[in-house]
């Protein structure tokens, strides 16, 4: 049987149908994501950075939260234009500031930018001057606690910190909460407190 051109190229478009593959990728299964709690003496930071429009609009913010999975603080704050990455090293760098004025010692730092993470633990070299700038401060600031660990969480474990970077972008001015967190994550913390699972598709 002669396999013509016009037969490849209707299968080819078949291979690439956008349906076909939303159906293949409703089959996978999808990854169950927890927050967890930090170990008893431990804080918990998680962070986010935000940009958005063509304008580059920045914001940062993140909460912290202790074993038993109470607020102790949360932060927001515009920071002007920037893009994406610098958000999430400026939203790191903001944390770790109040922790260390909160003499917080023991800190476990989570971020759902998988390649930042990865940069930090490694300490790696990057080639933009001003991520490298951002990267070598959180670096040399990590020392000052007795311990600190930072990993990484896909976003719907991080939705807490999102929500508080998205409060960022309506704040004038930087907003600091202590002991009481604004509203809108209220519900997220609860979810968070009891483990339950935000499913994330493949």
């Amino acid at each position: 049987m002669m396999f013509s051109f016009t037969s490849f190229s209707r299968c080819q478009r078949l291979v690439n149908n956008p349906i076909l593959t939303l159906l293949r990728n409703l089959h996978k299964e999808p990854i169950p994501v927890t927050w967890e709690k930090p170990e008893i003496g431990w804080t918990k930071l998680n962070f986010d950075g935000s940009c958005k429009g063509r304008a580059g609009k920045g914001s940062i913010g993140g909460i912290f939260r202790n074993h038993k999975a109470e607020f102790e603080l949360g932060y927001a704050e515009s920071i002007g234009k920037t893009n994406s990455t610098i958000a999430e090293l400026a939203a790191l760098r903001r944390g770790l500031d109040l922790a260390l004025e909160n003499s917080w010692n023991d800190v476990w730092l989570e971020g759902d930018a998988q390649t930042l993470v990865d940069i930090i633990v490694e300490k790696r070299q990057v080639r933009c001057a001003e991520v490298q700038r951002h990267v070598s401060d959180i670096i040399s600031i990590i020392p000052e606690f007795d311990n600190c660990i930072v990993t990484h969480i896909y976003r719907e474990g991080n939705r807490a910190a999102h929500i508080l970077a998205q409060l960022g972008h309506q704040s004038e001015k930087p907003q600091i909460w202590r002991r009481i967190p604004p509203h809108q994550v209220l519900q997220i913390m609860h979810e968070d407190a009891e483990g339950k699972p935000v499913f994330r598709r493949r």
